[in-house]
């Protein structure tokens, strides 16, 4: 393949990925509530999601570095289509919690082998070919995905077209039927090299997954750039809870209900990914300007400002304006933050980081919305995007490493 080529697969991949998630967005938190689950109860089947991609994370990169990228995100489109099914029939918060599981280990696999495969493909022939702009490029195909995505999700929830179908249901639906297409798409377009026979090749993959795990973590040891830029997930896994799963309820809560707040959802979730594909695009000038390390660090402070705006603003509009706000913080942010770590990394290790660096957010996350749900709960929703955004902004000074190691000329 030529790096076109490779190129407008990638965006298409990350298109097909992400337009179901943007689908998702508007009723993943309603839903459950719709169905009778208490904030405090969502708060508890959702941190099911980051255990499961706590625990699995590493072995699943593992996989993708010594199996290959392709097996690994057929299997993930797969759990993928089990865990939609499962929460388009959950009545119960077991049933959810069951999904949430599913879609935890759909996470794991998923998040680190279409970045490197692409990484991969690129620098095939040229170690040190730039990759910026396609990371970027991608998160703003990301952006744009996900937005659109929820459009649709508002368009389906408001003009509720099936009686047979629960409206806030409508769009879990659709995302199954979306799925469909990019694991068909997977199969066709991600095109590896692998030299022995099928048997074979999978029986030493699995000796070494292991092996491959060891070196990843000892290579964290050794680099502090690393160890710092993961620990960034610390806070961002924890503060991103405010955004991508009290938003809703925040919304509901000034606003006139759950169905009215998924339908006004749609086109606001549309808009903000639209303006963090703008901030995606961004990217690269921020960089230029100020140096990746620097620009990350900044965007952290200025992130936790926003999410804190949300917690402060009374109304739809103001809130809705924080929450743009964000969102172009969060597309400028990824992939500066990407960029920096597989700068730091290999091919051998790419996945594995990358999963490394998930991993962390992850628990993060599941802890985040356990102490964020039960702080609304016992407190207010605006305490909690309060709290929130000053997690969020003391994720900065961990870029200060790969600052210093930058202006030294040299990867620690």
């Amino acid at each position: 393949m030529t790096i076109g080529e490779v190129h407008r697969r990638y965006l298409a991949l990350m298109g097909l990925r992400w337009f179901p998630t943007g689908l998702l967005i508007p009723v993943l938190a309603l839903l459950p509530l719709d169905r009778g689950l208490s904030v405090a109860q969502l708060g508890l089947v959702t941190a099911v999601q980051g255990w499961v991609v706590f625990a699995m994370e590493l072995p699943t990169g593992g996989f993708a570095d010594s199996l290959g990228r392709r097996p690994v995100l057929v299997t993930a489109a797969g759990l993928s289509l089990v865990s939609l099914f499962l929460l388009f029939m959950a009545h119960s918060m077991a049933m959810f919690a069951a999904a949430y599981a599913v879609q935890g280990l759909f996470r794991a696999l998923d998040s680190g082998p279409l970045e490197a495969w692409y990484v991969d493909a690129v620098r095939k022939d040229n170690p040190s070919a730039e990759i910026a702009r396609g990371l970027s490029g991608g998160s703003a195909i990301l952006g744009l995905a996900v937005g659109m995505g929820a459009i649709v999700a508002g368009g389906l929830v408001a003009l509720d077209p099936f009686p047979g179908v629960e409206a806030l249901a409508l769009p879990v639906l659709a995302a199954g039927l979306v799925q469909v297409v990019g694991l068909v798409s997977v199969i066709a377009w991600v095109v590896e090299d692998r030299p022995d026979g099928p048997r074979r090749y999978l029986n030493q993959a699995v000796r070494g997954v292991l092996p491959v795990i060891r070196t990843s973590v000892a290579l964290l040891r050794r680099s502090r750039v690393l160890v710092a830029l993961v620990s960034v997930e610390l806070f961002w896994g924890f503060g991103m809870v405010t955004f991508e799963t009290l938003f809703p309820v925040r919304l509901a809560e000034v606003g006139d209900g759950t169905q009215d707040a998924a339908a006004v959802m749609g086109p606001t979730t549309a808009a903000a990914w639209g303006v963090s594909a703008l901030g995606a695009v961004l990217a690269p000038v921020l960089a230029r300007r100020m140096g990746a390390p620097m620009a990350a660090g900044a965007l952290r402070i200025v992130q936790g400002v926003t999410v804190s705006g949300m917690g402060l603003f009374a109304g739809p509009i103001g809130l809705i304006g924080a929450l743009l706000a964000t969102y172009v913080v969060h597309g400028a942010s990824n992939p500066l933050h990407m960029t920096l770590l597989h700068d730091q990394v290999g091919s051998a290790h790419r996945a594995t980081v990358i999963g490394l660096n998930s991993m962390v957010a992850q628990p993060a996350g599941a802890v985040g919305v356990m102490v964020l749900t039960a702080l609304a709960g016992g407190t207010s929703l605006s305490t909690a995007f309060l709290a929130g955004g000053v997690v969020l902004a003391m994720g900065a000074p961990f870029y200060l490493p790969a600052h210093r190691a930058t202006r030294g000329g040299r990867a620690a």
